[in-house]
């Protein structure tokens, strides 16, 4: 296996780290609504929806509205370029649903996009990976953490809840199970843990 697809504690946040990246957001988007504010609520969207869905940059980026649908029941969304160009179906919370709704009754544009850019009709991978960078120095989260790392994050904790690659695979769009089979090795830890408490 290339060492690269090793995973590891330092490719996820952990509960604390995701605990303190999202007090920072929460405590900046009370103070922007104050203010009439847009940028925050944005972001917060953007981090939220990446830690809910385990979505790449690349899917976040090209994501459009009409590709979410928030009708009652309806917790889930569409990614019509996945890698691969493949097509698939994303599950997600019902709270990530209700704090989609409330960033898109307060944006100010009409943009199909989910996130907009003031120069393009999308934002671009780099500028929501300079999102994620800010918030996260801001949240004293170690520098070595990418937007990426919510997409592990996701997949640790999805995993650790389901105990179901399969699920897992389906939801993170891998086509090779051989992929999704590294989330597995977080339950070391967890062994590890297990069998100290003995």
């Amino acid at each position: 296996m290339n060492p690269q697809w090793i995973m590891t504690f330092e490719k996820f946040m952990s509960e604390a780290e995701v605990k303190a990246l999202r007090k920072i957001l929460e405590a900046a988007v009370i103070i922007a609504k104050s203010k009439a504010h847009q940028v925050p609520v944005r972001d917060h969207c953007i981090i939220e929806l990446a830690l809910g869905t385990g979505l790449r940059v690349s899917e976040i980026s090209t994501l459009k509205v009409e590709d979410i649908d928030l009708k009652r029941g309806g917790n889930s969304l569409i990614v019509r370029h996945g890698k691969g160009n493949r097509l698939r179906e994303v599950k997600f919370s019902s709270s990530l649903k209700t704090l989609i709704q409330e960033y898109l009754g307060y944006r100010r544009c009409d943009s199909v996009f989910l996130f907009p850019s003031q120069r393009q009709d999308h934002m671009f991978p780099t500028a929501i990976q300079k999102v994620f960078k800010k918030w996260a120095k801001r949240a004293g989260l170690p520098a070595r953490y990418s937007i990426h790392s919510c997409r592990h994050t996701y997949a640790t904790n999805l995993y650790r809840i389901s105990q179901n690659l399969r699920l897992v695979q389906l939801q993170l769009g891998h086509s090779n199970p051989q992929t999704t089979s590294v989330y597995a090795a977080v339950l070391d830890e967890d062994i590890k843990k297990a069998v100290e408490k003995l």
